[in-house]
């Protein structure tokens, strides 16, 4: 689950991360009153979306006057900002972030992730912050630190001093420092992040050291754990057809083709989206059902994908075991005559109570097409969709 800039700071401040202070506002007038609140002669005015490359695409920009706070967070609400992580259709900005303006020094790198090759989270820090920390990371790698973190002891003091020291801070800089990256691997262990990044980490004029920006990422199968953090989704950054999903238990994700899929099993729906291809075509969707789908699972799961203007034809693929083919069946056939199938259907059960299921589909009188293997269903929908167009 992804958060927005403004949230992942008031997050890591709880662990006493200093971050740079703003406010949230979403009408021209609240950004000139948070420009004046802020008390300076400068602040940055930032979409708040959940992409990167805000700055390149229009959405960080700095004003000198509450006027001027006004005028540009006008400009930017309602806006569709694109980004290198949009997409071409871009985001709407319904949120501004009125930051203070610091004297910036040096502008530096620090993230947490999950290294998944060693099954721990990983500091990287880098004396290059502001810029894309994947080309670093590939042009050059000696650029960029790596420390393990143990996930029940924690970043340890002593890595931390040498991230500092790396980083080139030392003296009172590196008294700063230490407890920041420690403070910042608490915040990630406790709340269950995915990543948590700092990109820039800036010390200022006043050597100060200052989150100048807060990419923090959780792990959503944890957020019955963090009520807090769940309540921080903002469901309009999310594609309508996941949000919708994930209200379901049922586990989806747009792609770009025109068959959907419907699947059990994350492996199986892998190798379902591989033959289609491998039969020239493209899924339109990752969808899991899941083990325990009831029949409104599975209508939803068709209104879903049916929702999705590209999908000219549905594979369904089951491989019965906790879930039976002839519960599967019956789920398939109400949600058929439920929601207005206008596609090429390709059912394809194997598993328990096989033959059921297959008498089921076979006595509904539904235009629904049988395939006894993967690649067989795989064939029929190609040719079924390449036959429609």
């Amino acid at each position: 689950m992804k958060v927005h800039e403004y949230q992942g700071k008031e997050v890591l401040e709880r662990y006493g991360v200093r971050t740079q202070r703003g406010i949230v506002v979403d009408t021209p007038e609240q950004a000139s009153e948070a420009f004046a609140q802020l008390g300076g002669e400068l602040a940055v005015v930032k979409a708040q979306i959940h992409a990167g490359g805000r700055g390149k695409g229009g959405g960080v920009k700095l004003v000198k006057s509450p006027e001027q706070a006004a005028e540009v967070t006008g400009n930017m609400l309602g806006m569709m900002l694109k980004t290198h992580q949009t997409g071409p259709e871009g985001q709407e900005v319904r949120k501004v972030f009125v930051c203070e303006g610091l004297d910036l020094a040096r502008e530096l790198y620090v993230g947490i992730a999950l290294d998944r090759a060693i099954g721990k989270p990983v500091l990287m820090v880098s004396a290059e912050g502001g810029v894309e920390i994947e080309t670093i990371a590939v042009e050059r790698p000696e650029a960029l630190l790596k420390l393990p973190i143990d996930p029940l002891m924690g970043l340890q003091a002593h890595q931390a001093r040498r991230a500092a020291f790396f980083l080139g801070l030392d003296g009172p800089l590196m008294k700063k420092t230490v407890p920041f990256l420690m403070a910042l691997s608490e915040a990630y262990l406790e709340l269950d992040c995915d990543i948590a990044e700092i990109n820039p980490l800036v010390v200022t004029e006043d050597n100060e050291v200052v989150a100048l920006d807060a990419k923090i990422n959780f792990d959503s199968n944890a957020m019955y754990r963090h009520k807090d953090i769940a309540e921080m989704r903002d469901e309009n950054e999310e594609d309508p057809k996941e949000v919708a999903a994930s209200k379901f238990d049922l586990n989806y994700i747009a792609l770009d083709g025109s068959i959907g899929c419907m699947v059990n099993g994350a492996g199986l729906a892998m190798a379902t989206m591989d033959t289609i291809q491998l039969h020239g075509a493209a899924p339109a969707n990752f969808l899991d059902v899941g083990g325990a789908a009831t029949e409104e699972n599975i209508t939803e799961a068709f209104r879903i994908i049916l929702s999705d203007e590209n999908v000219k034809g549905i594979l369904v693929n089951i491989f019965g075991g906790i879930m039976k083919c002839d519960i599967v069946a019956r789920g398939v056939i109400g949600a058929a005559r439920a929601v207005d199938l206008h596609v090429p259907l390709v059912v394809r059960l194997e598993g328990t109570n096989v033959k059921e299921g297959r008498e089921l589909l076979k006595d509904s009188g539904l235009d629904i097409t049988p395939a006894s293997s993967l690649d067989e269903g795989a064939t029929l929908i190609c040719k079924a969709v390449k036959a429609a167009v």
